[in-house]
């Protein structure tokens, strides 16, 4: 059975694999790459130790890369194993975990004299029957870039691991992120292997006019076959940045065809959003995660690299672009930073992310005179003296007041009168009567009566307000451009939404509602606001029984 903290502990194994995968593409060459990948079976997924075997050129597998252990890594790196010995292990033994190969010690012992090189973790023996064996072989074979979980493609070498660091063979979620692990490494080794014969190719292409054209069907290989997109665009002149040259990986990602791309530059197909990073990672070297545009209408998240194709004579001429998909992480990404920041169950934003929104608007203005004659001395005028509505204010640092921070203030209407002027209100809402449904009905009548609640209050304010839960029975709204009379009107017209009658688990349930008005201006901290309004909301509270019973 699953643990409570399993989950968190699965979270952040995943943030690092992510991290380690994304280091695997940015490596800057083939061996760093390879070491990358060893350290990352040991640090991420956990094994004591991993071994990176690559396929040769003729055909048998040798240790380019070893972590975990540096006597065994100065014994067996370098050290190559037969192709027959191997496909032995991967072909006709032990037992089949999708693409992983596992073979217990019941069966390894077969293969202690053969000559592939191996190593064995010391340990007991196992105690129970999912305990890992010192004599136990884990195998994730490396295939040529594929569709994942698919053998479409030959051999391209094998990560070894030895002993998971809890002790147990991997369960259903630790073989399913080694899988991944090894589909994602066999990525990056093949484009590290192309970014090198690129490179080779560059090399010589500034040498000279033969070796250019000795070179020609090399790059043009590496480029129409590269596993994810590639393209050629001009650099300089009018036409600056219009595509002339796309793989088919590239085409297939954008859903056009390669006649239809050479119609585009790469500013004409990203997203609007996301023009200014294009703009700034244009040039040689430049990196940018963006979005780019499908020929159906929707929009992919790509991860793009350039470097330039240069010419002896002339000088930089072409922009070579490498365009991965990475919608699948981003998407993941997104995902996890949604439940970081939002309420589980009514999908509301949480309190941390209400205290974000709410700190955004709020400024530290300077506190006493003495500080605005301190701006006077450090700028030869005094430091009010400007304009209502300048969009400037003058923010605290480290050696007292910094430079101008744009900034619009947030100001709040005058206590006790309506005198037109439009803040920033915090209506505070507290449930009345939740605890008795709770009581009586059970935890999920409560959990539906908070999810409708929720509904009705996203309902109620308009577009660009802030409706957040703030935990228990609690809420909290954020409405700008508010005055005095405006804040009351919406506090009335949200407590008459949440009275009426709400289904919870089959049957009509009423709560009421409290709400405090708190207004945020700058000066004042997030956590003083929400304060202010909630106090209001306690003093709204214990006025109304003397209400009513006046007005009885």
């Amino acid at each position: 059975m699953e643990t409570e903290s399993e989950p968190y502990v699965r979270l952040a194994s995943l943030r690092q694999l992510h991290q380690v995968m994304a280091d695997m593409n940015t490596a800057r060459s083939l061996a760093d790459t390879l070491q990358t990948v060893a350290d990352g079976a040991v640090h991420a997924l956990g094994y004591e130790m991993a071994a990176v075997n690559l396929v040769r050129q003729d055909g048998d597998l040798v240790v380019a890369a070893f972590s975990g252990n540096p006597a065994a890594e100065a014994l067996i790196t370098g050290r190559v194993g037969s192709r027959e010995s191997w496909d032995r292990r991967l072909l006709h033994m032990g037992e089949r975990w999708g693409d992983l190969v596992f073979i217990p010690h019941t069966e390894g012992w077969v293969l202690d004299d053969d000559d592939v090189p191996q190593w064995y973790t010391d340990g007991p023996a196992p105690r129970f029957e999912d305990e890992w064996h010192p004599s136990d072989r884990l195998f994730a074979p490396m295939y040529t870039p594929g569709a994942p979980g698919g053998n479409c493609g030959e051999l391209l070498g094998v990560i070894s691991v030895d002993r998971p660091r809890n002790g147990r063979r991997p369960g259903a979620w630790g073989r399913e992120a080694l899988q991944m692990y090894a589909f994602q490494a066999a990525i990056a080794i093949s484009n590290a292997r192309l970014r090198a014969n690129m490179q080779r190719a560059l090399v010589r292409l500034e040498r000279e006019q033969q070796a250019l054209r000795a070179s020609e069907e090399s790059f043009r290989q590496a480029f129409e076959y590269a596993p994810s997109g590639m393209a050629i665009a001009e650099m300089g002149g009018d036409q600056h940045g219009r595509i002339l040259r796309t793989n088919d990986a590239l085409c297939r990602l954008l859903g056009r065809p390669a006649s239809a791309m050479r119609r585009y530059s790469f500013a004409d197909l990203v997203h609007p959003e996301d023009v200014g990073t294009l703009l700034r990672t244009s040039a040689e070297g430049g990196r940018a995660e963006l979005r780019l545009g499908r020929r159906d209408g929707t929009y992919v998240w790509v991860s793009l690299r350039n470097s330039v194709v240069a010419d002896a004579a002339d000088g930089p001429r072409f922009l070579l672009t490498h365009v991965e998909d990475i919608e699948e992480r981003k998407r993941r990404e997104l995902q996890l930073a949604h439940r970081a920041s939002h309420d589980s169950l009514t999908g509301l934003p949480n309190s941390a992310e209400l205290r974000s929104r709410l700190s955004a608007r709020l400024c530290r203005r300077p506190a006493h005179a003495g500080a605005a004659e301190s701006l006077d001395a450090a700028y030869g005028h005094p430091a009010f003296d400007i304009p209502a509505g300048h969009g400037f204010d003058f923010t605290p640092g480290a050696d007292g007041f910094d430079a101008y921070d744009h900034h619009v203030h947030t100001v709040a209407p005058e206590d006790g009168r309506d005198d037109g002027a439009k803040g920033l209100a915090v209506l505070f809402c507290d449930l009345d009567g939740f605890k008795s449904i709770n009581d009586r009905f059970g935890h999920n009548a409560g959990d539906a009566v908070l999810i409708e609640v929720a509904r009705r209050l996203s309902n109620g304010v308009r577009d660009g307000d802030t409706v957040a839960r703030l935990g228990g029975d609690e809420f909290v709204i954020l409405a700008d451009g508010l005055g005095r009379a405006d804040a009351q009107d919406l506090a009335v017209r949200l407590r008459n939404e949440i009275i009426q009658p709400i289904r919870a688990e089959g049957r009509a349930v009423r709560v009421g509602a409290s709400f405090g008005i708190g207004w945020a201006h700058c000066g004042m901290t997030a956590d003083e606001v929400l304060k202010s309004a909630d106090e209001r909301m306690y003093v709204e509270k214990r006025s109304r029984p003397k209400q009513h019973r006046r007005a009885g």
